[in-house]
């Protein structure tokens, strides 16, 4: 039942909303739909807490620690960021950004991301998995080209060809997958993409083809993830597509491809004679973690500032999963939920400045503790926090990730080092005028919507000072599945 309303949720929301979308109430309506969706999340989170593991839908659907947590954050991030998006895309409407039609279409498509996204956490199936992936893709493409600008068309269709040649990598490596899980299983072969079998059968599975599978999955959904040198969409769609969408894409898409990831990696850990996947995954997260904190201090643009520091975090904790074990795992986790909860409320802060200010280029945006001290201190102190200050979340797994290396990764830990320098010093050096400038910005009609701002922030310092028992044995049991053992 819960497993139903949970997926029911954003079908029934993306069903009603696509007829009632432009209509007044329709931002409260989509905000209903999402806390609805995260009230079911719970329900399932506290059924998994009572029973264990959970194969449902003829074992289409499979829950356990790990996909549960990212459930829960997905539902939530979903439900806070369709809070936020109420007055943002009122003001995009009276500014003659968006039409009543592409309002309409905002909300139906948001809520049918929400679906898709729910889907490829919860699925049993690696094909599934796939299919909800690009579906994901589809709906967001849609979303990313909203203002129908030359910009946006070009960021949508860059976005969709690149993650369209990505996913196809994918699809062949998942056949690859289902090709080596068949000679195994024998008459069970139609069972041969379901993860709990190939769990069951990972040593026996065929090296060399699970080796290629492999490789052609982390190159397909890596794209997806924003991993160096596959990110080449992604600072193009989160610029031009609406703030929220932004906040979706940089705080959940991105988990979720990582997600794919690494229920592969622990099919391939878990097979002495495979692939070691760790070492792939540490040299894709280390170049994306580099690439990214050089080119941050090349940004003109608020939005493409945060996009690059979201390829930036998808590497570390690439990098991490990488290392594997069960610290360089549990601080991967803890860094995964609280980048997912800060970085979308920095983009939520950077949504409203940007509406305040009338553009994107951050020489435009000034002095915003003056115009409206509460985006300008959420701003701030969301910057501070992803950028790993005390004593935020970010602060604590970024400790982790860094001691781990030292013992596992000793040459990769100087870069790391360097890097996260040089990205603190080209964020703080381009938010702090912005905060603490003269403006000469406007006032908005519709007043921002900051309670999710700092509710997450709340809950990323709280993560940085203690984090509750039961969700460290959250963590701890969905490290354990992660390293295939």
């Amino acid at each position: 039942m819960e497993l139903l309303l949970l997926l029911g949720m954003p079908a029934a929301g993306a069903v009603t909303l696509g007829f009632l979308g432009a209509r007044r109430y329709a931002p409260e309506l989509n905000a209903v739909f999402g806390s609805g969706t995260f009230l079911a999340a719970c329900a399932l989170t506290a059924r998994v807490i009572r029973h264990g593991n959970l194969l449902l839908g003829r074992e289409q659907f499979f829950i356990d620690p790990f996909n549960v947590f990212l459930v829960t954050l997905t539902a939530f991030v979903g439900f806070t960021t369709s809070l936020f998006a109420r007055p943002y895309m009122r003001v995009e409407m009276e500014h003659g950004r968006i039409t009543a039609g592409r309002l309409r279409l905002y909300h139906s498509m948001y809520q049918l991301f929400t679906l898709t996204m729910l889907v490829a956490l919860t699925t049993n199936n690696m094909g599934l998995l796939w299919v909800a992936m690009e579906a994901a893709t589809l709906s967001t493409v849609l979303l990313v080209t909203l203002y129908r600008t030359a910009a946006s068309l070009e960021a949508g269709w860059k976005y969709f060809i690149l993650c369209g040649v990505g996913i196809a990598q994918a699809l062949f490596g998942t056949i690859l997958l289902y090709f080596a899980a068949e000679k195994v299983l024998g008459a069970e072969g139609v069972t041969a993409l379901l993860w709990t079998h190939l769990d069951a059968v990972k040593t026996q599975l065929e090296p060399a083809v699970l080796a290629l599978a492999f490789v052609f999955l982390l190159v397909g959904y890596g794209t997806k993830v924003g991993l160096a040198p596959l990110h080449n969409w992604l600072p193009d769609a989160h610029a031009e597509g609406p703030t929220p969408i932004s906040a979706v894409l940089s705080g959940l898409l991105l988990n979720v491809a990582l997600f794919a990831v690494l229920r592969f990696k622990s099919i391939m850990s878990a097979n002495p004679a495979a692939l070691a996947p760790g070492p792939l995954m540490v040299s894709l997260g280390l170049l994306s973690v580099v690439f990214a904190s050089f080119m941050l201090y090349r940004r003109q643009d608020i939005k493409r500032l945060f996009a690059y520091s979201s390829i930036e975090h998808m590497g570390i904790i690439a990098f991490a999963f990488g290392m594997g074990g069960p610290v360089a795992n549990f601080a991967a986790l803890l860094h995964m939920t609280v980048h997912s909860l800060t970085k979308s409320a920095i983009f939520f802060t950077v949504g409203h400045a940007a509406q305040k200010a009338g553009s994107q280029l951050m020489d435009d945006i000034r002095g915003l503790i003056t115009l409206s001290p509460t985006i300008g201190w959420g701003l701030m102190v969301g910057s501070l926090a992803i950028l790993g200050m005390p004593p935020f979340g970010v602060f604590a797994s970024e400790f982790l990730i860094l001691t781990t290396a030292m013992k596992q990764q000793p040459w990769a830990t100087p870069i790391l080092v360097v890097a996260l320098g040089v990205a603190f010093a080209a964020i703080f050096g381009r938010v702090q005028p912005m905060v603490f400038g003269e403006t000469s910005a406007r006032r908005l009609p519709h007043a921002p919507a900051l309670l999710p701002v700092f509710t997450h922030l709340a809950i990323v310092l709280v993560l940085g000072l203690y984090v509750p028992p039961y969700l460290a044995q959250w963590y701890r049991a969905a490290a354990h599945l992660i390293g295939g053992r």
